[in-house]
Protein backbone atom coordinates (compact mmCIF):
# COMPACT_ATOMS: atom_id res chain seq x y z
CA UNK A 1 0.00 0.00 0.00
CA UNK A 2 2.92 2.26 1.10
CA UNK A 3 4.56 1.62 -2.54
CA UNK A 4 1.59 2.51 -4.19
CA UNK A 5 1.10 5.93 -2.20
CA UNK A 6 5.06 6.67 -3.25
CA UNK A 7 4.49 5.40 -6.77
CA UNK A 8 1.59 7.97 -6.80
CA UNK A 9 3.28 10.64 -5.46
CA UNK A 10 6.45 9.77 -7.64
CA UNK A 11 4.03 10.22 -10.65
CA UNK A 12 2.23 13.30 -9.44
CA UNK A 13 5.58 15.22 -8.87
CA UNK A 14 6.69 14.17 -12.37
CA UNK A 15 3.57 15.68 -13.62
CA UNK A 16 3.74 18.93 -11.85
CA UNK A 17 7.64 19.11 -13.17
CA UNK A 18 6.54 18.64 -16.97
CA UNK A 19 3.96 21.02 -16.57
CA UNK A 20 6.01 23.62 -14.94
CA UNK A 21 8.82 23.18 -17.66
CA UNK A 22 8.37 25.11 -20.97
CA UNK A 23 6.95 23.95 -24.02
CA UNK A 24 9.11 25.52 -26.35
CA UNK A 25 12.62 24.91 -27.10
CA UNK A 26 13.62 28.94 -27.33
CA UNK A 27 12.42 29.28 -24.05
CA UNK A 28 14.09 26.51 -22.51
CA UNK A 29 16.96 27.28 -24.04
CA UNK A 30 17.25 31.08 -22.72
CA UNK A 31 16.30 29.61 -19.44
CA UNK A 32 19.33 27.33 -19.51
CA UNK A 33 21.42 30.39 -20.70
CA UNK A 34 20.47 32.63 -18.07
CA UNK A 35 20.91 30.32 -15.38
CA UNK A 36 24.34 29.04 -16.45
CA UNK A 37 24.84 32.42 -16.69
CA UNK A 38 24.29 32.93 -13.11
CA UNK A 39 25.51 30.15 -12.02
CA UNK A 40 29.53 31.03 -13.30
CA UNK A 41 28.50 34.64 -12.19
CA UNK A 42 27.92 33.54 -8.36
CA UNK A 43 30.58 31.03 -8.64
CA UNK A 44 33.14 33.91 -9.76
CA UNK A 45 32.07 36.17 -7.00
CA UNK A 46 32.25 33.74 -4.72
CA UNK A 47 35.86 33.15 -5.99
CA UNK A 48 36.74 36.64 -5.80
CA UNK A 49 35.48 37.86 -2.25
CA UNK A 50 37.19 34.62 -0.83
CA UNK A 51 40.14 36.22 -2.29
CA UNK A 52 39.79 39.46 -1.41
CA UNK A 53 38.73 38.80 2.07
CA UNK A 54 41.83 36.42 2.90
CA UNK A 55 43.31 37.66 6.08
CA UNK A 56 46.03 39.71 6.09
CA UNK A 57 49.34 38.77 8.38
CA UNK A 58 50.85 41.73 8.63
CA UNK A 59 51.13 45.20 10.77
CA UNK A 60 52.37 48.35 9.66
CA UNK A 61 53.21 50.67 12.38
CA UNK A 62 54.05 54.42 12.65
CA UNK A 63 56.36 55.75 15.54
CA UNK A 64 57.17 59.18 16.21
CA UNK A 65 59.66 60.86 18.44
CA UNK A 66 62.24 57.84 18.98
CA UNK A 67 65.58 57.76 19.84
CA UNK A 68 66.60 59.87 17.32
CA UNK A 69 67.96 56.97 15.13
CA UNK A 70 66.83 56.39 11.86
CA UNK A 71 65.31 53.36 12.59
CA UNK A 72 63.80 54.89 15.38
CA UNK A 73 61.23 57.18 13.23
CA UNK A 74 58.92 56.58 10.40
CA UNK A 75 56.87 53.57 9.10
CA UNK A 76 58.04 49.74 10.66
CA UNK A 77 56.32 46.52 9.52
CA UNK A 78 55.52 43.79 11.94
CA UNK A 79 54.24 39.99 12.11
CA UNK A 80 51.60 39.24 14.23
CA UNK A 81 53.45 37.41 16.53
CA UNK A 82 56.52 39.96 16.13
CA UNK A 83 54.93 43.40 17.64
CA UNK A 84 56.93 44.97 20.13
CA UNK A 85 55.52 45.40 23.34
CA UNK A 86 55.45 49.24 23.43
CA UNK A 87 53.67 49.43 20.72
CA UNK A 88 51.00 46.29 21.08
CA UNK A 89 48.22 48.10 22.02
CA UNK A 90 48.73 50.90 19.41
CA UNK A 91 49.00 48.35 16.77
CA UNK A 92 45.33 46.36 18.53
CA UNK A 93 44.21 49.55 18.05
CA UNK A 94 45.03 50.39 14.53
CA UNK A 95 44.48 46.55 13.53
CA UNK A 96 40.95 46.45 14.87
CA UNK A 97 40.14 49.71 12.86
CA UNK A 98 41.70 48.25 9.55
CA UNK A 99 39.58 44.91 10.15
CA UNK A 100 36.36 47.02 10.99
CA UNK A 101 36.76 49.17 7.63
CA UNK A 102 37.69 45.78 5.58
CA UNK A 103 34.84 44.36 6.49
CA UNK A 104 32.45 47.42 5.66
CA UNK A 105 34.10 47.38 2.57
CA UNK A 106 33.71 43.59 2.15
CA UNK A 107 29.58 44.00 2.05
CA UNK A 108 30.04 47.29 -0.15
CA UNK A 109 31.81 45.17 -2.39
CA UNK A 110 29.22 42.09 -2.11
CA UNK A 111 26.42 44.60 -2.63
CA UNK A 112 27.31 45.90 -5.45
CA UNK A 113 28.48 42.69 -7.03
CA UNK A 114 24.81 41.43 -6.28
CA UNK A 115 23.29 44.13 -7.72
CA UNK A 116 25.96 44.10 -11.18
CA UNK A 117 25.00 39.83 -11.20
CA UNK A 118 21.53 40.40 -11.57
CA UNK A 119 21.67 43.12 -13.49
CA UNK A 120 23.95 40.81 -16.54
CA UNK A 121 21.21 38.17 -15.54
CA UNK A 122 18.66 39.90 -17.25
CA UNK A 123 20.51 40.98 -19.89
CA UNK A 124 22.04 37.24 -20.31
CA UNK A 125 18.39 36.10 -20.50
CA UNK A 126 17.72 38.77 -23.02
CA UNK A 127 20.48 38.10 -25.27
CA UNK A 128 19.94 34.12 -24.57
CA UNK A 129 16.56 34.46 -25.77
CA UNK A 130 17.79 36.15 -29.15
CA UNK A 131 20.81 33.78 -29.63
CA UNK A 132 17.98 31.00 -29.30
CA UNK A 133 15.81 32.33 -32.00
CA UNK A 134 19.21 32.63 -33.93
CA UNK A 135 19.86 29.24 -33.40
CA UNK A 136 16.59 27.67 -33.49
CA UNK A 137 15.99 29.91 -36.92
CA UNK A 138 17.04 27.18 -39.53
CA UNK A 139 15.02 24.82 -37.66
CA UNK A 140 11.81 26.57 -37.46
CA UNK A 141 12.51 26.69 -41.44
CA UNK A 142 12.21 23.10 -41.64
CA UNK A 143 9.43 22.62 -39.75
CA UNK A 144 7.53 25.30 -42.06
CA UNK A 145 8.81 23.71 -45.06
CA UNK A 146 7.63 20.15 -44.18
CA UNK A 147 4.36 21.01 -42.94
CA UNK A 148 3.74 22.48 -46.63
CA UNK A 149 5.08 19.58 -48.17
CA UNK A 150 2.20 16.98 -49.02
CA UNK A 151 1.54 14.33 -51.94
CA UNK A 152 1.03 16.74 -54.19
CA UNK A 153 4.86 18.61 -53.69
CA UNK A 154 7.04 16.15 -52.45
CA UNK A 155 9.26 17.22 -55.01
CA UNK A 156 10.08 20.20 -53.17
CA UNK A 157 13.37 19.87 -50.80
CA UNK A 158 14.60 21.98 -47.90
CA UNK A 159 17.86 22.88 -49.57
CA UNK A 160 18.96 24.27 -46.31
CA UNK A 161 22.78 26.44 -47.13
CA UNK A 162 24.75 27.47 -44.25
CA UNK A 163 27.74 25.38 -42.18
CA UNK A 164 27.89 21.68 -41.97
CA UNK A 165 26.31 21.32 -38.64
CA UNK A 166 23.84 19.12 -36.77
CA UNK A 167 21.09 21.55 -38.27
CA UNK A 168 22.54 21.23 -42.24
CA UNK A 169 22.87 17.49 -41.61
CA UNK A 170 19.18 17.23 -40.18
CA UNK A 171 18.26 19.00 -43.36
CA UNK A 172 19.71 17.02 -45.49
CA UNK A 173 18.78 14.20 -43.84
CA UNK A 174 15.00 15.07 -44.37
CA UNK A 175 15.47 15.63 -47.78
CA UNK A 176 17.09 12.53 -48.39
CA UNK A 177 13.34 11.14 -46.90
CA UNK A 178 11.85 13.47 -48.78
CA UNK A 179 13.73 11.74 -51.95
CA UNK A 180 12.68 8.28 -50.79
CA UNK A 181 9.17 8.98 -50.20
CA UNK A 182 9.08 10.80 -54.02
CA UNK A 183 9.98 7.52 -55.16
CA UNK A 184 7.70 5.16 -53.32
CA UNK A 185 4.83 7.67 -54.31
CA UNK A 186 5.76 7.13 -58.06
CA UNK A 187 6.39 3.29 -57.50
CA UNK A 188 2.82 3.19 -55.73
CA UNK A 189 1.18 5.47 -58.61
CA UNK A 190 2.78 3.61 -61.62
CA UNK A 191 1.73 0.17 -59.63
CA UNK A 192 -1.69 1.50 -59.05
CA UNK A 193 -2.28 2.68 -62.98
CA UNK A 194 -0.53 -1.01 -63.86
CA UNK A 195 -2.36 -2.79 -61.99
CA UNK A 196 -5.89 -1.21 -63.47
CA UNK A 197 -4.88 -1.64 -66.66
CA UNK A 198 -4.20 -5.37 -66.31
CA UNK A 199 -7.33 -5.60 -64.82
CA UNK A 200 -9.36 -3.63 -67.13
CA UNK A 201 -8.23 -5.46 -70.51
CA UNK A 202 -10.17 -8.50 -69.14
CA UNK A 203 -13.30 -7.05 -67.70
CA UNK A 204 -13.75 -5.21 -71.43
CA UNK A 205 -13.41 -8.80 -73.06
CA UNK A 206 -15.60 -10.28 -70.40
CA UNK A 207 -18.56 -7.31 -70.93
CA UNK A 208 -17.73 -8.01 -74.82
CA UNK A 209 -18.73 -11.67 -74.99
CA UNK A 210 -21.93 -10.89 -72.59
CA UNK A 211 -23.16 -8.62 -75.02
CA UNK A 212 -22.06 -10.10 -77.72
CA UNK A 213 -23.96 -13.46 -76.25
CA UNK A 214 -27.43 -11.41 -75.83
CA UNK A 215 -27.71 -9.44 -78.92
CA UNK A 216 -26.74 -12.51 -81.10
CA UNK A 217 -30.62 -13.99 -81.96
CA UNK A 218 -29.24 -16.74 -83.87
CA UNK A 219 -26.96 -17.69 -81.19
CA UNK A 220 -26.26 -21.27 -80.71
CA UNK A 221 -25.29 -23.80 -77.59
CA UNK A 222 -21.63 -24.19 -79.19
CA UNK A 223 -21.33 -20.46 -79.49
CA UNK A 224 -22.48 -20.00 -75.80
CA UNK A 225 -19.99 -22.62 -75.24
CA UNK A 226 -17.29 -21.37 -76.39
CA UNK A 227 -18.19 -17.74 -75.11
CA UNK A 228 -18.27 -19.18 -71.37
CA UNK A 229 -15.13 -21.09 -72.24
CA UNK A 230 -13.19 -17.48 -72.80
CA UNK A 231 -14.94 -16.05 -69.54
CA UNK A 232 -13.69 -18.86 -67.79
CA UNK A 233 -10.24 -18.54 -69.17
CA UNK A 234 -10.42 -14.81 -68.40
CA UNK A 235 -11.70 -15.56 -64.65
CA UNK A 236 -8.88 -17.72 -63.84
CA UNK A 237 -6.57 -15.14 -65.38
CA UNK A 238 -7.89 -12.53 -63.00
CA UNK A 239 -7.82 -15.03 -59.66
CA UNK A 240 -4.11 -15.67 -60.93
CA UNK A 241 -3.11 -11.94 -60.94
CA UNK A 242 -5.38 -11.14 -57.65
CA UNK A 243 -3.22 -14.16 -56.32
CA UNK A 244 -0.06 -12.52 -57.08
CA UNK A 245 -0.95 -9.46 -56.06
CA UNK A 246 -1.75 -10.58 -52.61
CA UNK A 247 1.73 -12.53 -52.33
CA UNK A 248 3.62 -9.38 -53.39
CA UNK A 249 1.85 -7.69 -50.70
CA UNK A 250 2.36 -10.29 -48.33
CA UNK A 251 5.82 -10.30 -48.95
CA UNK A 252 6.40 -6.56 -48.92
CA UNK A 253 5.28 -6.51 -45.15
CA UNK A 254 8.00 -9.05 -44.00
CA UNK A 255 8.20 -12.17 -42.29
CA UNK A 256 5.78 -13.53 -40.01
CA UNK A 257 7.99 -16.60 -38.71
CA UNK A 258 11.01 -17.87 -40.03
CA UNK A 259 11.50 -21.96 -39.46
CA UNK A 260 14.93 -23.30 -40.87
CA UNK A 261 14.86 -25.18 -44.06
CA UNK A 262 17.05 -26.53 -46.94
CA UNK A 263 17.01 -24.31 -50.15
CA UNK A 264 18.20 -27.75 -51.94
CA UNK A 265 15.11 -29.26 -50.90
CA UNK A 266 12.98 -27.20 -51.73
CA UNK A 267 14.13 -26.63 -55.15
CA UNK A 268 14.27 -30.36 -55.84
CA UNK A 269 11.23 -30.24 -54.89
CA UNK A 270 10.04 -27.39 -57.46
CA UNK A 271 12.49 -28.79 -60.08
CA UNK A 272 10.38 -32.26 -59.95
CA UNK A 273 7.52 -30.55 -60.40
CA UNK A 274 8.22 -28.50 -63.12
CA UNK A 275 10.24 -30.87 -64.66
CA UNK A 276 6.81 -31.79 -67.00
CA UNK A 277 6.10 -28.46 -68.23
CA UNK A 278 9.77 -28.27 -69.10
CA UNK A 279 9.46 -31.45 -71.24
CA UNK A 280 6.69 -30.04 -72.82
CA UNK A 281 8.27 -26.68 -74.00
CA UNK A 282 11.01 -29.28 -75.06
CA UNK A 283 13.59 -27.27 -72.64
CA UNK A 284 16.40 -29.17 -70.94
CA UNK A 285 16.29 -28.93 -67.20
CA UNK A 286 19.80 -29.14 -65.40
CA UNK A 287 19.55 -28.90 -61.59
CA UNK A 288 23.02 -29.08 -59.74
CA UNK A 289 21.41 -29.20 -56.15
CA UNK A 290 23.70 -28.96 -52.71
CA UNK A 291 23.06 -28.67 -49.42
CA UNK A 292 21.90 -24.91 -48.63
CA UNK A 293 20.58 -24.48 -45.03
CA UNK A 294 18.78 -20.93 -43.58
CA UNK A 295 16.16 -19.94 -41.58
CA UNK A 296 12.86 -18.42 -43.22
CA UNK A 297 8.98 -19.10 -44.62
CA UNK A 298 9.20 -22.75 -46.59
CA UNK A 299 6.45 -21.35 -48.52
CA UNK A 300 7.59 -18.19 -49.31
CA UNK A 301 11.20 -19.59 -50.35
CA UNK A 302 9.26 -22.22 -52.41
CA UNK A 303 7.39 -19.54 -54.32
CA UNK A 304 10.26 -17.90 -55.14
CA UNK A 305 12.03 -20.64 -56.67
CA UNK A 306 8.97 -21.79 -58.20
CA UNK A 307 8.71 -17.99 -60.36
CA UNK A 308 12.46 -18.33 -61.28
CA UNK A 309 11.74 -21.50 -62.53
CA UNK A 310 8.59 -20.38 -64.04
CA UNK A 311 10.20 -17.34 -66.07
CA UNK A 312 13.34 -19.04 -66.93
CA UNK A 313 10.87 -21.68 -68.82
CA UNK A 314 8.53 -19.19 -69.94
CA UNK A 315 11.09 -16.85 -71.54
CA UNK A 316 13.41 -19.00 -73.54
CA UNK A 317 14.27 -20.11 -77.13
CA UNK A 318 13.19 -23.53 -78.63
CA UNK A 319 15.55 -26.20 -77.67
CA UNK A 320 17.24 -24.34 -74.90
CA UNK A 321 18.14 -25.04 -71.72
CA UNK A 322 17.63 -24.11 -67.65
CA UNK A 323 19.99 -24.76 -64.90
CA UNK A 324 19.05 -24.27 -61.17
CA UNK A 325 21.91 -24.75 -58.31
CA UNK A 326 22.10 -24.63 -55.12
CA UNK A 327 25.06 -24.56 -52.31
CA UNK A 328 27.17 -22.57 -50.16
CA UNK A 329 29.42 -19.92 -51.24
CA UNK A 330 31.71 -17.26 -49.46
CA UNK A 331 29.56 -17.85 -46.14
CA UNK A 332 25.84 -17.49 -47.78
CA UNK A 333 23.69 -19.87 -49.00
CA UNK A 334 22.91 -19.18 -52.48
CA UNK A 335 20.20 -20.42 -55.30
CA UNK A 336 21.18 -19.62 -59.01
CA UNK A 337 18.85 -20.08 -61.71
CA UNK A 338 19.88 -19.19 -65.55
CA UNK A 339 18.15 -19.84 -69.24
CA UNK A 340 19.02 -19.39 -72.59
CA UNK A 341 16.37 -16.88 -74.09
CA UNK A 342 15.95 -13.60 -76.00
CA UNK A 343 18.71 -11.06 -75.87
CA UNK A 344 18.18 -8.35 -73.07
CA UNK A 345 19.64 -5.24 -72.67
CA UNK A 346 21.75 -4.85 -69.68
CA UNK A 347 20.67 -1.64 -68.37
CA UNK A 348 16.94 -3.20 -68.83
CA UNK A 349 17.64 -6.07 -66.52
CA UNK A 350 16.64 -4.03 -62.98
CA UNK A 351 13.30 -2.56 -64.73
CA UNK A 352 12.21 -6.52 -64.93
CA UNK A 353 11.90 -6.54 -61.71
CA UNK A 354 9.79 -4.01 -61.44
CA UNK A 355 5.63 -5.27 -61.31
CA UNK A 356 4.23 -5.81 -64.39
CA UNK A 357 7.12 -5.37 -66.39
CA UNK A 358 7.99 -8.10 -69.12
CA UNK A 359 10.35 -8.77 -72.13
CA UNK A 360 7.40 -7.70 -74.63
CA UNK A 361 4.15 -5.88 -73.28
CA UNK A 362 1.89 -8.40 -74.12
CA UNK A 363 0.32 -10.90 -71.51
CA UNK A 364 -0.78 -13.69 -74.08
CA UNK A 365 1.18 -16.34 -72.45
CA UNK A 366 -0.43 -15.68 -69.29
CA UNK A 367 2.36 -14.06 -67.66
CA UNK A 368 1.46 -10.41 -66.00
CA UNK A 369 4.79 -9.44 -65.44
CA UNK A 370 4.70 -10.00 -61.65
CA UNK A 371 6.76 -12.98 -61.12
CA UNK A 372 10.38 -11.43 -60.87
CA UNK A 373 9.08 -8.28 -58.72
CA UNK A 374 7.52 -11.23 -56.04
CA UNK A 375 10.98 -12.69 -55.99
CA UNK A 376 12.30 -9.48 -55.03
CA UNK A 377 10.26 -8.90 -52.60
CA UNK A 378 10.60 -12.33 -50.70
CA UNK A 379 14.17 -11.74 -50.69
CA UNK A 380 13.86 -8.35 -49.11
CA UNK A 381 11.71 -10.20 -46.45
CA UNK A 382 14.60 -12.91 -45.79
CA UNK A 383 17.56 -10.45 -45.82
CA UNK A 384 18.34 -11.79 -48.90
CA UNK A 385 20.76 -10.29 -51.72
CA UNK A 386 19.59 -10.12 -55.38
CA UNK A 387 22.28 -10.34 -58.23
CA UNK A 388 21.09 -10.08 -61.84
CA UNK A 389 22.66 -9.90 -65.28
CA UNK A 390 21.91 -10.72 -68.86
CA UNK A 391 23.75 -13.21 -70.65
CA UNK A 392 25.85 -12.34 -73.55
CA UNK A 393 24.17 -14.84 -75.31
CA UNK A 394 20.68 -14.39 -74.77
CA UNK A 395 18.56 -15.18 -71.17
CA UNK A 396 19.10 -14.72 -67.98
CA UNK A 397 21.13 -15.52 -64.75
CA UNK A 398 19.72 -14.62 -61.45
CA UNK A 399 20.53 -15.33 -57.95
CA UNK A 400 19.85 -15.17 -54.66
CA UNK A 401 22.01 -15.56 -51.59
CA UNK A 402 20.39 -16.42 -48.42
CA UNK A 403 22.22 -15.87 -44.83
CA UNK A 404 23.67 -19.30 -43.89
CA UNK A 405 22.09 -20.90 -41.20
CA UNK A 406 24.68 -23.68 -39.41
CA UNK A 407 23.84 -27.44 -40.07
CA UNK A 408 20.82 -28.73 -38.27
CA UNK A 409 19.10 -32.09 -38.25
CA UNK A 410 17.55 -32.42 -41.95
CA UNK A 411 14.03 -31.59 -42.34
CA UNK A 412 11.42 -34.51 -43.13
CA UNK A 413 11.07 -34.73 -46.63
CA UNK A 414 7.89 -33.35 -48.74
CA UNK A 415 7.41 -35.64 -51.23
CA UNK A 416 5.67 -33.61 -54.05
CA UNK A 417 2.45 -35.83 -54.19
CA UNK A 418 1.70 -34.16 -50.17
CA UNK A 419 1.34 -30.58 -52.46
CA UNK A 420 -0.94 -30.75 -54.75
CA UNK A 421 -0.18 -27.30 -56.25
CA UNK A 422 3.24 -25.99 -56.69
CA UNK A 423 3.51 -22.27 -57.11
CA UNK A 424 4.68 -20.37 -59.55
CA UNK A 425 4.74 -16.94 -61.28
CA UNK A 426 2.02 -15.03 -61.32
CA UNK A 427 0.04 -16.77 -58.54
CA UNK A 428 -0.18 -20.27 -60.96
CA UNK A 429 0.34 -23.12 -59.96
CA UNK A 430 1.40 -26.89 -61.42
CA UNK A 431 -0.13 -30.02 -60.49
CA UNK A 432 2.19 -33.28 -59.80
CA UNK A 433 1.79 -33.88 -63.56
CA UNK A 434 2.64 -30.84 -64.89
CA UNK A 435 -1.21 -29.39 -65.89
CA UNK A 436 -1.31 -25.33 -64.70
CA UNK A 437 -4.13 -25.23 -62.45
Amino acid sequence: MRLRSAARAALSRAGLVARLMPRRVRMRLTLLYGLLFVVSGAVLLTITYLLVNRPNSTVLVSRRGGSGSPGDAGVHMYSRDQVPGAVDSFAHAQQQQAMRQHAAEMQHLLTQSGIALAIMAVIAIGLGWLVAGRVLRPLRTITTTVQRISAHNVHERLAVDGPGDELKDLADTVDGLLGRLEAALDSHKRFVANAAHELRTPLTVEHALLEESLIDREATVDSFRANFERLLTLSEQQARLLESLLTLSGSERGLDRREPLDLAELTGDVVLASRPEADRRGLRLEPHIEPACTWGDDALVERLVANLLDNAMGYNAPDGWVTVVTGVRNGRAFVRVANTGPQIPPAGVSRLFEPFQRLGRTADNGHHGLGLSIVRSIAAAHDATLHAHARPQGGLVVEVDFPLRTPAPPLPHRAPAERPGMPTADGRAHSPLGHSI
